[in-house]
C-alpha cells in the first residue's frame, strides 16, 4: 500500500463520531514519504479541515517558522496527526477518537519508516507514549521504542497561548534538528 491507496482507503472514513460533527474532509497528512523524520499533531483545525493539509493555520505557520529556525525544510519531512478529522471547535481528540484513528497512524509509520517522531502536544504524547504522560514532564527528553526516537514537546497552539514556552519548544527542536541532521549525514556514509 502507498500513501495514496492509504488516503483513498480512509478519504470517506466513518469510524468515530468525528465524521459526523462537522469534518469536511479527512485530513491525513502530507510531506516527504522517505523522512526520516516525522511530526505527529492532535487533530486538523478548521483551516486544514478546509484545505486538507495539516499545519496550515496559525500553529502551523508557527510550526513553519520554527522548522525554518531550525533548517529543517518542511517539504522533506512528513507532518501528519493522531486524528485524521476535525474536532468540533478545535477541541483536544478524545481517548476513543485517537484509538479509532491510531490504526491509520500505524500505517502511516510502516510506510514511511521514520527513525525520529516528533509529538506536538499533549494528545499524541499521551496516545503513542502513555496516557498518563504529562507533556511538561516529558517534553525534551528522547524516548526509544523498537529503534525509532521519540521527542514529545509543545504544540504550536499552546505556544501562541504562552509565548514564554517558546524557548522550551526550541531547545527541543535544536535537540530534534541534531538528531535529524545526525540521520541524513548516516545515510550519505552508508
Amino acid at each position: 500500500m502507498s500513501l495514496v491507496e492509504l488516503y483513498e482507503k480512509y478519504c470517506q472514513c466513518q469510524m468515530c463520531p468525528l465524521h459526523a460533527q462537522g469534518r469536511s474532509q479527512v485530513v491525513i497528512g502530507e510531506g516527504n514519504p522517505s523522512s526520516p523524520l516525522m511530526l505527529v499533531g492532535e487533530g486538523p483545525g478548521a483551516d486544514e479541515d478546509r484545505l486538507g493539509r495539516p499545519f496550515v493555520g496559525k500553529a502551523g505557520q508557527l510550526l513553519s517558522k520554527i522548522l525554518e529556525a531550525a533548517e529543517i525544510p518542511r517539504e522533506q519531512i512528513y507532518i501528519t496527526n493522531i486524528v485524521k478529522c476535525r474536532p468540533p471547535g478545535n477541541r483536544t481528540p478524545e481517548p476513543e477518537e485517537m484509538s479509532t484513528c491510531i490504526h491509520i497512524l500505524r500505517q502511516q509509520f510502516q510506510l514511511i519508516r521514520p527513525k525520529l517522531i516528533v509529538l506536538l502536544g499533549s494528545a499524541p504524547t499521551r496516545a503513542i507514549i502513555d496516557p498518563k504522560a504529562r507533556i511538561t514532564q516529558v517534553r525534551g527528553r528522547w524516548i526509544e521504542r523498537k529503534g525509532v526516537r521519540f521527542m514529545p514537546t509543545l504544540h504550536p497552539a499552546y505556544l501562541l497561548r504562552n509565548p514564554s514556552a517558546k524557548k522550551d519548544a526550541w531547545s527541543d527542536f535544536q535537540q530534534i534538528r541534531d538528531a535529524y541532521y545526525m540521520l541524513l549525514q548516516g545515510d550519505e556514509n552508508q
